[in-house]
């Protein structure tokens, strides 16, 4: 699959969620990421941290904004 910028919001999404749910059970993120997100993503902690921070929802909603008005033009 290529590379686009929703595909990397919507990876963001999903391992945001993945982190969601094992501090509800109250494990640290130092241990989620080196147990779950390394294994299956493959980035670094830096990284990690990067797409924490991201507010990827909005930015994908705006992303699909910009689409739909864009086919509405033609």
């Amino acid at each position: 699959m290529a590379y686009t910028k929703r595909n990397r919001l919507q990876r963001i999404i999903d391992i945001q969620k993945i982190t969601l749910e094992y501090k509800q059970l109250g494990i640290p993120q130092v241990r989620i990421f080196k147990d779950h997100i390394e294994q299956q993503y493959r980035i670094s902690e830096r990284t990690y941290k990067t797409f924490l921070a991201t507010n990827a929802k909005k930015e994908l909603r705006l992303l699909n904004e910009a689409r739909s008005m864009q086919m509405a033009l033609f």
